[in-house]
């Protein structure tokens, strides 16, 4: 059963070291399954490493971590070469498509290589969930800073615009994402941007923010938009964030 509507739940979270394995699910990936609305049988995540390489541990982490949750993980790896010449029946054969962070510059022309953002939008209309953290937030967005490039800081404007918002993630925990949203958006490189604490993830029904949640009791959400009477040019709003369980 798929989504209802075409969602997507972008975050700076989702996953956590377990207790008994090297990483487990946390409750945005866990709410991103929630939305799928599937019921009657296990839920099917596709999980995306693009941007981190598609490290085989990290896969192999990450199934484990779903077969805890009792979640049917498949691992989309790109490299060296996709495991199908049919992307689209892959992906749509899932609930949640759920992308890891790393470089989302090099995600994006990765993706591109490949055909998979017509993929990904096709299976965002026909319901299936997309999710991701950091990188895999970022890339439904127009854009937003990455440090994809060094560790300075540099802006990416090509991401699948899914959503028509700049992104920032790690909002509080890499102090330089703050500042880097804000000149962006005052100087019009980027437009109103939704940006994340660490724990925070911000679910989107369509092209529409519908709220902001929190896999912790700290994480805010925040919109920043272009203001040329504030200090630095861009105004930033702090949104209402629900907690989950």
């Amino acid at each position: 059963m798929p989504a209802d509507q075409p969602t997507i739940l972008a975050t700076s979270g989702g996953m956590r070291r377990g207790a008994s394995t090297e990483i487990e699910f946390a409750p945005l990936i866990h709410f991103a399954v929630e939305l799928s609305g599937v019921t009657g049988r296990r839920p099917r995540l596709c999980h995306v490493g693009t941007a981190s390489g598609d490290q085989r541990w990290q896969s192999a982490a990450v199934t484990e971590a779903g077969h805890q949750a009792d979640i049917e993980v498949t691992a989309l790896n790109l490299f060296p070469m996709p495991p199908t010449t049919d992307l689209a029946g892959l992906v749509l054969a899932h609930d949640v498509v759920w992308v890891n962070g790393g470089s989302v510059a090099n995600l994006l022309a990765v993706w591109r290589v490949h055909g998979l953002p017509e993929v990904l939008r096709q299976a965002w209309e026909a319901g299936v969930v997309l999710g991701g953290v950091s990188a895999g937030s970022l890339c439904w967005f127009v854009g937003g800073p990455t440090d994809s490039f060094g560790p300075d800081l540099r802006l990416v404007t090509d991401g699948l615009a899914l959503l028509p918002y700049g992104n920032g993630v790690h909002y509080d925990s890499e102090a330089a994402r703050r500042p880097a949203v804000h000149a962006a958006v005052a100087s019009g490189a980027l437009p109103p941007a939704h940006c994340t604490d660490d724990g925070a993830g911000l679910l989107y029904h369509g092209t529409t923010l519908v709220e902001a949640v929190a896999e912790n009791g700290q994480a805010g959400a925040y919109l920043v938009e272009r203001d040329a009477s504030a200090e630095t040019g861009a105004a930033e709003q702090r949104l209402d964030v629900r907690r989950l369980p």
